[in-house]
């Protein structure tokens, strides 16, 4: 079977984050980044949602956040927290799995103090990079206040 076979019409939807307090990391993406909330707020549990994850007596809240530069279809970030949460791991830019979520900003290093202001960590540094076709990228690592890696990229 080839390759073009196996595709699926698919279009982009939302990136889940699991969080320790939603409402506090839904407000850190609102007031950072702009970020508008897509009522209603989430609140799910019994046999089906047991089912579908995997956890037993499962509970979710939540809430779906537009990301910034798309209209009222774009894509969301979905802030839930279970009604029991397994231990954060440290936060680790090099760990398998989904790395971080990035978004673009006039100025990466007034994006990273409103970050830092807003009960956010410094990761890394701010660097500027030149890629392979010639365009410089400014960017760097930040934590949400949970500890979640964001990329802030400004491209020149």
């Amino acid at each position: 079977m080839s390759i073009d076979t196996l595709m699926i019409k698919a279009r982009y939807v939302h990136t889940n984050l699991i969080a320790r307090d939603w409402r506090r990391l839904a407000g850190f993406y609102q007031h950072v980044f702009g970020c508008r909330s897509v009522p209603p707020e989430r609140e799910y549990s019994g046999p089906a949602l047991e089912a579908a994850t995997a956890v037993r007596s499962a509970t979710l809240k939540g809430v779906h956040l537009r990301l910034p530069g798309f209209g009222a279809g774009g894509p969301t970030l979905e802030i839930f927290q279970y009604g029991e949460n397994l231990p954060a791991m440290p936060t680790a830019v090099n760990r398998p799995g989904f790395g971080h979520i990035a978004f673009a900003v006039d100025n990466v290093a007034a994006a990273q103090e409103a970050v830092l202001a807003a009960g956010g960590g410094r990761v890394g540094d701010v660097v500027t990079l030149q890629t392979s076709d010639g365009k410089r990228v400014t960017w760097c690592y930040v934590a949400d206040p949970e500890g979640n890696v964001v990329e802030l990229q400004s491209w020149s």
